[in-house]
This record gives C-alpha cells, structure tokens and sequence, in this order.
C-alpha cells in the first residue's frame, strides 16, 4: 500500500495508507486527518481541502487546472504550494508524498 504523510499547521504528523487512484482529499477524510473538509465532495468547487504540497513532490503533480487556480485565489495564505487536495489522485510516482496542512481552513 501506498502512504502520505499529512503534517498539520502545529506538526502533528499523519502517516495514512494511500491506496490507488484516490485522491489525497478522499484519503484525508478516510483516515479522519483533521484540517481537510472536503466540503464539496470533490468536485473542485469549494477549497477546503487546500493544502501546501512539499516541494520535493512539485514536478511529480498533475499540472494546475483553470478551475483549480481560480479556487486557489480565494484562499487564506496561499502560497507557491498550495494545491487542492481533491485535485491529485495517488499514483506510484506520488508513495510517501508530504503535504502540509493550513492553520485555517475555509
């Protein structure tokens, strides 16, 4: 099985298995990680599954949509990171990614 790490805004750490092809917002929600709402289920129109990629996993993540940038400008403190977590599916290539979690979620 895969894993993520999910690293709250204090440092709690959440070492979760991640199986494939779910995305890291449904994984959060699977393992009750705090600091991910999901609150639109995933269809990229909400925000609260905003979180700060570590940037070792950068080139290895899909490319921003439209509709993910424009979600990503209402944001408090985004940054260079910042991705929505309902965006990115779990894939080989991403085992062990990091992610960071915001002191505040939308």
């Amino acid at each position: 099985m895969l894993q993520v790490t999910f690293i709250e805004h204090d440092g709690t750490t959440h070492l979760v298995p991640a199986p494939l092809e779910r995305t890291l917002m449904q994984i959060a929600l699977d393992n009750g990680v705090p600091g991910i709402l999901g609150d639109c289920g995933g269809s990229c129109s909400c925000a609260t599954c905003h979180a700060y990629v570590d940037a070792r996993w950068a080139d290895k993540l899909p490319t921003l949509s439209e509709t993910e940038t424009f979600m990503l400008e209402g944001v408090p403190e985004p940054r260079e990171s910042s991705r929505l977590c309902c965006q990115i599916k779990m894939q080989v290539a991403l085992d062990g990614i990091v992610v960071h979690l915001p002191e505040v979620q939308v």
